[in-house]
């Protein structure tokens, strides 16, 4: 270690927001480096499928808290360093910016976007430098933030989650995630909280299917009943579910003649052969059945196909056993890719659609990689990101922000060559939303469709990230829209947005007091927007293409739930590639 940088380190005081893959080696390398003082925060329990990369772990600690257990086993390395650790989230109000301005830095080994955008802008209220991190399979990145001198997180626009039309999920699949994504709104109709908009049914307002014969259509709205509700009807009864979803809405939707002109018509389900096992024997849906013995036998691993058949019990089982554990529980369930009941509860669902719609049907490993937008985590990877996340610190404790830079890895780099390429940091964007001196974004929309609510949850906390806004009209009214004190605008929140007035050229001032963040909403109004549609100027759409080119270098702004890669200049690459102190680990 550099000479005199030994006593800046041990005085310093580092939070830590994440005790996954990257955060069990931060912490390793935290405590062996010679930092005194950290906190550590982390919401996660550990789970099995953990233990193959966060060495931390042990089997004998399943379902304990992340944190503490990071906290403990690191002291081994180290007893002589003091460790809080905290089990909850990063997001939590009792995390403001006064506990943020304690720390000399923050290191970031988190997940999940939401989380990286709060942090960030918790740092930026703070002026506490910040280096981000992110790994996914053999790719990983490492970069530092400022406030004033570099780009901040969210100065450039990050590729949005890609989404479905309502009415191809509901109507006309086409491919497999269609079925998955359909199978999970399925889990959440029938055992989470309750959410109309997740609503599975055939949907006779397709504007596909305007034309549908007067009869059909009424036919369709006669049938018109929440899944959620008619599942309560029957009592969760599993074949009349089965039938229901596969056989009879199936059967609604051929009605809707105009939707198969030009695609092939799904097939309803011949229920009286599905419902008979190998032995030709009729299928039950008691607990005995255990999935008609998917879940036991050792042959049938993830990575292989079930038969439709199997398919099928696995369904009927699911659906009893889900709606017991709802009822033991008294409580809406949350879906869960590392919940083995609902995931198959999903496998099966969105196997049985893609079979009626004539689909190709994925292995229970496929639709979990898909339905939780999974990329395998590699140890090394991970073990690489946290030991250049310990260099760009000590470059920020020396005072010496100038030499720090973004550090992208990547297997088989098409250009450079090489496995690390360090490239120079960018400047704050002057048009960012968040660190820019007055931050605005324009977003389009038709405010005769947008509601209160959904401009609140959707638009507002879901897209731009804000924890708890207030959102009022800047007209000279001084109209609020939303508050963060509950209930105080509840009565207005089903209301559309001209209903107040906004038009085109309206401009929204939206407050997040945890935050400590302002920003100006610009309304452009489009009247081809529907059924929730927005855009936020500047965003990135997510394609196919972008997903499938993900070894080329260009690709470097493109993001992912857990690898985000900074906005590096191709350009610029070669000039600083061969930094040494960049890869000092």
């Amino acid at each position: 270690m550099l000479a005199g940088i030994d006593k800046v380190v041990a005085e310093s005081r580092v939070l830590v927001v994440g005790a996954g893959g990257i955060g069990c080696e931060l912490i390793k390398n935290l405590v062996m480096t010679g930092f005194k003082n950290i906190q550590l925060i982390d919401l996660d329990t550990i789970d099995v499928s953990n233990l193959n990369r966060q060495f931390l772990f042990r089997k004998e600690h399943v379902g304990q808290s992340k944190a503490k257990i990071a906290k403990e086993n690191a002291l081994r390395f180290n007893p002589n360093v003091n460790i809080v650790a905290r089990h909850d989230s990063i997001i939590n109000p009792d995390y403001d910016v006064d506990y943020f301005r304690q720390f000399t830095i923050v290191l970031n080994a988190l997940d999940n976007r939401v989380a990286r955008n709060h942090v960030n802008r918790m740092c930026l209220a703070a002026d506490v430098p910040l280096v981000e991190s992110g790994s996914a399979g053999y790719l990983g990145q490492v970069t530092v933030i400022k406030k004033g001198e570099t780009e901040c997180y969210e100065c450039q626009p990050k590729p949005t989650q890609k989404s479905y039309p309502s009415c191809t999920i509901r109507n006309t699949p086409t491919e497999p995630i269609h079925c998955i994504v359909w199978a999970k709104h399925l889990f959440n109709q029938l055992f989470a909280e309750f959410d109309e908009d997740n609503e599975v049914t055939p949907d006779a307002e397709d504007p596909e299917a305007t034309d549908t014969s007067k009869h059909a259509n009424q036919d369709l709205e006669n049938h018109k009943v929440s899944t959620r509700s008619w599942a309560e009807s029957v009592n969760y009864n599993p074949h009349m579910l089965l039938k229901k979803l596969f056989h009879d809405d199936i059967k609604y939707l051929l009605k809707m003649d105009k939707l198969w002109r030009k695609r092939r018509p799904p097939c309803p389900l011949d229920l009286d052969n599905l419902l008979k096992d190998n032995d030709g024997k009729t299928v039950e849906s008691n607990d005995n059945n255990n999935s008609a013995g998917i879940s036991n036998n050792a042959v049938l691993k993830d990575q292989l196909l079930w038969s439709i058949n199997e398919c099928v019990q696995e369904f009927l089982y699911s659906v009893r056993s889900l709606e017991k554990r709802m009822e033991t529980s008294k409580s809406s369930l949350i879906w869960d890719k590392d919940d083995d009941l609902a995931m198959h509860f999903v496998a099966s669902s969105a196997n049985i659609r893609a079979y009626a719609f004539g689909i190709p049907l994925r292995s229970l490993f496929d639709i979990k990689s898909m339905a939780g937008n999974i990329i395998p985590a590699i140890a090394t990877t991970n073990a690489i990101v946290a030991g250049l996340i310990v260099t760009e610190a000590l470059k920020i404790l020396r005072g010496r922000i100038d030499l720090c830079r973004t550090v992208v890895m990547y297997k088989n780099n098409p250009i450079t060559k090489k496995l690390i390429v360090p490239c120079f940091l960018e400047k704050p964007n002057e048009r960012c939303y968040v660190c820019s001196a007055k931050p605005e974004v324009h977003i389009r929309i038709n405010v005769d469709d947008i509601t209160v609510k959904h401009l609140g949850e959707e638009i507002i906390k879901k897209r731009i990230g804000m924890i708890a806004p207030d959102v009022e009209i800047e007209d000279g009214t001084g109209k609020i829209l939303i508050s963060s004190e509950e209930g105080e605008t509840e009565d207005i929140i089903d209301y559309k947005l001209s209903h107040f007035g906004i038009r085109n050229g309206s401009i929204l001032k939206a407050d997040d007091f945890l935050q400590n963040y302002t920003l100006q909403l610009k309304i452009i109004q489009d009247n081809s927007f529907n059924d929730g549609e927005f855009e936020i100027e500047g965003d990135v759409p997510s394609t196919e293409k972008e997903s499938n080119s993900r070894t080329d270098i260009a690709q470097t702004k493109r993001t992912r739930d857990e690898l985000d890669y900074p906005s590096a200049k191709r350009s610029r690459l070669e000039s600083v590639e061969s930094d040494d102190e960049l890869i000092l680990i």
